[in-house]
């Protein structure tokens, strides 16, 4: 199902997108170059385990334009980086009917 961008919400100044199932040694240059091919990239962050120094496993990254972020995650989610399957979706997502919340953080992540 594609997102029309009627329950994405956007970040102040950009679109923010969630990548799960990020490889432990992945660094911020390998999904740079990736995501880059899509758009300019406001921002990138990936988060690091504090006590093993490796990737948590995600990455929130931001463009400027709407139609960049979505042409990624429909190009990208489900794609191989460093041989394991990564999903791609928006970060920022209306609360399903009945939420008390108009936003949420559309953040699980499996380990």
């Amino acid at each position: 199902m594609e997102d029309d961008g009627n329950d994405v919400h956007n970040a102040a100044e950009g679109w923010i997108i969630i990548v799960r199932g990020v490889h432990k040694e992945a660094q911020e240059d390998d999904l740079y170059n990736v995501f880059a091919d899509f758009g300019e990239l406001k921002s990138l962050h990936l988060n690091l385990d504090r006590r093993t120094g490796y990737v948590k496993g995600y990455a929130l990254i931001e463009y400027g334009d709407f139609e960049a972020a979505q042409t990624a995650i429909s190009s990208l989610d489900g794609a191989r980086l460093f041989g394991q399957a990564i999903s791609v979706d928006w970060a920022f997502k209306k609360a399903p009917s009945g939420g008390r919340r108009s936003v949420f953080l559309h953040l699980l992540i499996v380990w």
